[in-house]
């Protein structure tokens, strides 16, 4: 097998509908062209109860060491209001220059991108080390039996990662802008506070949850932190107030509000639940909160790995990207734990969104700094 081409890769994995969690097609598909390639390819469905099972793929070229990973999923988000597309999302259609479809920033292009990446390295000589990618179904959803499950796997083998490049969207609108080197963890949190249900004309004899509620949320406006040279302030955001009662006449019996805190370096997950207890504990009524840690920040320090990303989009695109810690999570989140990992990938801008799309010419320009990558640290 030789000469495969990312554009036309990129339209074969966009043609698959992994809505997530992925059912496993877009992973065989890889498995088989990388296969060809001499990779041994190890197909691994996770199961965990209340959760679906998810498949993923690991292969690895070559047993020596340095281990260098590119990490991605080829799961992608519903395509939300199908009628408000201007193409079929998941016909993987070239309009003007711009592939358009459902995973093509975000981010089957740059899975395609590292393949044929590889393929043209091999294609130049052995590595000095091996390459592999880890790929899995369950990024976009609850990322309990994807990425997490992979790296838990290989280390109950002894396997070991030494460098990982993970392929998500970096760039917010053009190639070269940013390689994320950190990001900052995500804790959600869950306040309920019980009153007591009555008529509206009798409020002596029930008790209303909703002003205890604003008190409690009140405790958490203001700065938790002013950031550092590498992150910016974390922010707490409430995302949502619920008491289900539809009557105008009805004192509810209980009133709940999740919040979402993006959180840097200053804090870890305990500090920051201890600071937030703190404050709402300052509002002096009864409350109960359950919280939900869905990633810890990190930062990886400029090395050999985010030296080679930024040599390699400099030669390519003339510019040095930024290294940054901006945006969401991803799974970089778990593989921090395993090895020095940064993030780069295509233009984001379109993602989660209609009309997802990204211009061909920087399909073509990702696979080129990745082979360049491949080159400098495996060459």
């Amino acid at each position: 097998m030789a000469g495969l081409d990312p554009i036309t890769l990129s339209q074969e994995l966009i043609r698959l509908e992994s809505v997530t969690p992925d059912t496993g097609d877009a992973l065989d598909l890889l498995a088989g062209y990388l296969g060809d390639m001499g990779f041994k390819c190890e197909k691994l469905v996770f199961e965990e109860e209340g959760y679906a099972p998810v498949p993923n793929l690991y292969a690895r070229l070559g047993t020596e060491a340095p281990n260098f990973c590119f990490a991605g999923h080829t799961d992608v988000v519903p395509v939300g209001a199908k009628d408000h597309w201007t193409v079929d999302p998941f016909t993987a259609e070239v309009r003007d220059g711009q592939l358009y479809g459902r995973g093509a920033s975000d981010m089957k292009s740059a899975i395609a991108a590292f393949v044929v990446a590889v393929e043209r390295a091999l294609a130049k000589g052995a590595p000095k080390g091996s390459i592999s990618l880890l790929i899995t179904g369950d990024e976009e959803g609850d990322a309990v039996n994807g990425t997490k499950k992979v790296l838990d796997w290989m280390r109950e083998r002894g396997e070991t990662i030494d460098m990982c490049l993970v392929g998500e969207p970096t760039n917010p609108t053009e190639m070269g802008q940013m390689i994320k080197i950190g990001r900052r963890g995500s804790l959600h949190g869950i306040v309920t506070v019980k009153g007591m249900q009555g008529h509206v004309a009798y409020p002596h004899v029930a008790k209303n949850p909703i002003p205890d509620l604003v008190k409690v949320l009140a405790t958490l406006d203001g700065p938790l932190d002013d950031g550092n040279d590498r992150f910016q302030p974390s922010n707490l955001e409430i995302v949502n107030v619920h008491v289900g009662n539809e009557s105008h006449n009805v004192i509810p019996a209980e009133a709940k509000s999740r919040f979402n805190v993006r959180f840097n370096n200053e804090f870890t997950p305990e500090a920051l639940r201890a600071e937030l207890t703190r404050r709402m504990d300052s509002a002096g009524v009864d409350y109960e909160i359950d919280w939900w840690l869905s990633g810890d920040s990190f930062l990886t320090p400029a090395g050999p790995l985010s030296d080679a990303v930024q040599q390699a989009a400099h030669a390519r695109l003339g510019v040095t990207p930024e290294l940054s810690t901006t945006g969401g999570t991803s799974d970089a989140r778990f593989i921090k734990d395993m090895c020095p990992v940064v993030e780069f990938g295509l233009v984001g801008a379109t993602m989660h969104k209609i009309d997802e799309h990204v211009a061909v010419a920087d399909i073509e320009a990702l696979t080129d700094i990745y082979e360049d990558v491949i080159s400098r640290l495996l060459g």
